[in-house]
């Protein structure tokens, strides 16, 4: 007996329409805060209609399109759920018409206002002369001595290092899906 389109669902049956591993859906439970399954007793797993929706989103941009999960939690950010929902069924109309309307609540800047080239939109810290060092460890010809101190990353540099792990991580990941 099939259910109703707004029954819920368990995990299993989420897993095996949409062709999903259930630990994968426990891990986009953990990435995503949108998709909020219910639990009842024993832990089982009930996910409403809207969150299949939005898995299906979800499941088309990392799967179909190649975006990170950090690209698709920015879509997330930027756009809603309504946008990944709309993608994960197709509907394109809904989707132009999220787009044009996050566009039309976006203030224009004025000419003046404006910025005038590639350099003026880059914000950051000045370009620094290549070397061989790598955030600022190991030693260049320029360099004195090394600091006791100096071999210790900054909090920023710790930061970047683990954002680029993430994506090795998930570029690992995709390569892994296509093999």
């Amino acid at each position: 007996m099939d259910k109703s389109p707004d029954a819920f669902r368990t995990i299993s049956e989420v897993a095996e329409d949409l062709d999903l591993p259930q630990h994968v859906l426990r891990f986009w439970e953990t990435r995503f805060n949108q998709i909020k399954p219910m639990k009842r007793g024993g832990g089982r797993r009930y996910y409403r209609p809207q969150d299949v929706e939005l898995i299906k989103g979800i499941r088309h941009m990392l799967y179909d399109q190649g975006y990170t999960i950090k690209g698709v939690q920015k879509l997330l950010r930027e756009n809603g759920n309504h946008f990944l929902v709309a993608i994960g069924n197709g509907d394109m109309a809904a989707v132009e018409a999220i787009s044009q309307r996050r566009q039309a609540d976006q203030v224009p800047l004025t000419p003046a206002a404006q910025p005038r080239s590639m350099d003026d939109e880059l914000v950051g810290q000045p370009r620094v002369k290549p070397s061989r060092r790598f955030f600022g460890l190991g030693k260049s010809d320029e360099d004195g001595p090394v600091q006791p101190d100096a071999s210790k990353l900054s909090r920023d540099n710790r930061a970047l290092l683990q954002e680029a792990l993430f994506d090795l991580l998930e570029c690992k990941r995709l390569l892994d899906q296509v093999r």
